[in-house]
């Protein structure tokens, strides 16, 4: 079932007929996603709306499927990593650094060392803790924030947990995804580069914390059994700058919940997201966004979700 949170409650996709339809007396989205009876409880209701004309919902008002509790950004992708780290530096890094990366990749043909993910990317999921009240929903404004000159977007596949965690299993963690949605991870590229290179704490604390975008819809853990066949792109006024998918990913969802909620407890409303598809943001492209441009991530099955770039100040 996908789901959506409006002015008039929860409603649900009718897909047969192109339409949603209102779930009178259902509390919220994530107690739909933790309930094992709420497929039938749906469907019966699909079928019951099915011959009333005045039972379909207007779903444009519908904003945050919810408050999450909080949110964790993980990096899978080997690809991503070294495309992001390679740019990074050809962008942002001094000349003579530049030109060592450059000229061994010409010379020998291989990826320059420090580009690929270390040993330990492969042996822990790597991930960071963002900031899950700077959450933006379908069709907001995102402000361009004033410590950037270099905003961009990131397509990534999340999820939301249905139920409490605690040094799970990989299986037990994986039984724990309530649902799917579309994730605009948004970063400040000059700002990462700067926390790349003298940082304290790494790559992800003033140029990830500013603003993260969630689509307004969610998909239930059952509709996407394969999470590594997802497929998606990204559109900046109507252009597609890129696609990808989840394939080939170094760890599985399992795993990454199980590291997440090893020695802590996870929550449901707890927001994961998978990290960036490989070649799906602006850095990887060297191709960046503009104030007043409208970025749209879409992942199929699952949804979109859009937001217009704000004037500098």
């Amino acid at each position: 079932m996908k789901l959506r949170r409006t002015d008039a409650g929860v409603i649900v996709e009718d897909p047969e007929r192109g339409r949603w339809v209102a779930l009178p007396g259902e509390a919220s989205v994530l107690a739909l996603l933790a309930d094992p009876e709420a497929a039938g409880r749906v469907a019966a209701r699909i079928e019951e709306a099915a011959d009333d004309d005045g039972a379909a919902v207007d779903p444009a008002t519908a904003g945050l499927p919810f408050e999450p509790r909080s949110m964790r950004a993980f990096s899978l992708w080997p690809a991503h990593y070294e495309g992001s780290a390679r740019m990074l530096v050809k962008r942002f890094f001094p000349a003579p650094v530049r030109r060592v990366a450059a000229g061994f990749e010409r010379v020998t043909r291989r990826t320059f060392p420090p580009f690929k993910p270390n040993k330990r990317f492969y042996e822990v999921p790597a991930f960071y803790v963002g900031n899950h009240a700077a959450m933006l929903a379908d069709g907001e404004q995102m402000p361009w924030p004033s410590h950037t000159d270099y905003l961009d977007f990131e397509l990534e596949l999340a999820f939301v947990l249905a139920r409490p965690l605690a040094d799970p299993t990989p299986e037990e963690a994986r039984a724990a995804i309530g649902g799917w949605l579309v994730l605009n991870d948004w970063s400040a590229r000059d700002v990462q580069a700067e926390e790349a290179r003298h940082g304290v704490f790494g790559p992800a604390v003033k140029c990830k914390t500013f603003a993260n975008s969630l689509g307004c819809d969610v998909l239930s853990a059952d509709e996407l059994p394969d999470w590594t066949a997802a497929t998606g792109r990204v559109r900046v006024d109507g252009e597609v700058w890129c696609e990808g998918g989840t394939a080939s990913p170094a760890h599985d969802v399992g795993a990454m919940l199980a590291w997440a909620a090893e020695g802590e407890r996870l929550e449901p409303g707890d927001l994961i997201s998978t990290g960036t598809m490989p070649g799906c943001c602006g850095l990887e492209l060297d191709r960046w966004i503009k104030p007043g441009q409208t970025v749209e991530l879409e992942i199929d099955r699952i949804g979109t979700v859009a937001n217009q770039i704000g004037e500098r100040s």
